[in-house]
């Protein structure tokens, strides 16, 4: 389908610069634009090259200012980056969904299936399942007995969902992530490791995205609860009974230890690691790789393992970097002090 500048800009509520009626059939990257597809510049580290794509249109932010002459038609809005994410969504929507039941697949006779759904081919949906309207289970995914399906979730292929697990509308749960496998319990004896039962579950709210090979734990006793809003990167681990907070957002590789609890709309890097029984408050920024062994208080920015704020951080490290020349000073200062002496 082809679409003008012009309505693209009705729908975004946007401002065209150039030529309204040129048309786009698809999306493309602004240093790989291509005629007739659109882009976006939302980072001005890319600023370059919308001076040189080939793309039809591109979207700014309202405040863009070129410093050279353009050949693209140019949509301004509010936020560049969050129109190309209504957009996209709406691609995304357009693309032909699966629906019905593949065979092979095992639904126990008990599950309860809303309408719209979409099981796919050795898909396993066991015992006293309920899933709600427009779920799309993909194949080789397994729903153990109990499970209570949102409406209108994606849950992609070879996810695992362990007996009694609970996951909210509107949730998508990408390939190989494990939800509701035992915590990591073991209490120590003279013999070893007695394994402690995790007998609780795993609760997702509505509205949260977990990336591919996850690991969400179970409760010992009681939930693990991811709350509403929720957005995990792939390879995350979350141990049991942690409690994350709404609007909260992870990286890929971080690690959170059991019973920890963090706040709403925190934002934590890359390979971040809590460690566990801790508090982290609302509105915490982690930098990537940041290590915290206890709790922080709402608001605050950390960076660093052992973690700390990152305006001590920062002076810290400009210090760390000097050690080599400050070890030099000293060792000379030791040598002028010993033949003075």
């Amino acid at each position: 389908m082809e679409f003008k500048a012009k309505d693209i800009a009705s729908l975004l509520r946007g401002v065209v610069e150039g030529d309204e009626n040129v048309t786009v059939n698809n999306v493309s990257k602004i240093e790989e634009g291509k005629p007739h597809t659109l882009a976006f510049l939302a980072n001005p580290k890319y600023e370059h090259y919308i001076y040189t794509t080939r793309a039809s249109i591109v979207l700014v932010n309202a405040d863009f200012q070129p410093s050279a002459p353009l050949s693209c038609t140019l949509i301004r809005v509010p936020s560049a980056y969050e129109a190309i994410a209504v957009l996209l969504k709406m691609y995304e929507n357009m693309r032909p969904q699966p629906s019905g039941i593949e065979q092979p697949s095992f639904i126990h006779e008990t599950a309860e299936i809303g309408e719209g759904h979409y099981i796919g081919a050795f898909a396993y949906i066991g015992k006293g399942v309920k899933l709600g309207k427009n779920v799309r289970i993909y194949p080789h995914a397994y729903i153990g007995d109990g499970v209570k399906v949102g409406d209108n979730t994606t849950i992609y292929a070879g996810v695992k969902v362990y007996y009694g697990c609970e996951i909210g509308n509107f949730c998508t749960i990408h390939a190989g992530t494990v939800i509701g496998a035992d915590g990591f319990g073991f209490a120590p004896s003279t013999e070893g490791y007695n394994k402690v039962a995790q007998i609780g579950n795993v609760v997702i709210e509505d509205n949260v995205e977990i990336g591919a090979n996850s690991c969400i734990d179970r409760a010992t006793m009681g939930s693990t609860r991811i709350l509403k809003g929720v957005k995990l990167d792939n390879l995350i681990q979350i141990a049991h009974n942690v409690v994350v907070g709404e609007n909260t957002v992870m990286a890929a590789q971080c690690g959170v230890a059991g019973t920890a609890k963090i706040g709403a709309n925190c934002m934590f890097g890359g390979q971040v690691g809590i460690a566990g029984h801790i508090s982290i408050g609302d509105g915490v920024h982690l930098a990537a790789q940041s290590g915290v062994m206890g709790d922080i208080e709402a608001g605050k920015t950390f960076m660093g393992a052992p973690a700390f704020e990152v305006a001590q951080y920062k002076k810290a490290y400009v210090v760390f970097r000097k050690l080599p020349e400050l070890y030099g000073q000293l060792r000379d200062l030791k040598k002028e002090i010993q033949t003075l002496k």
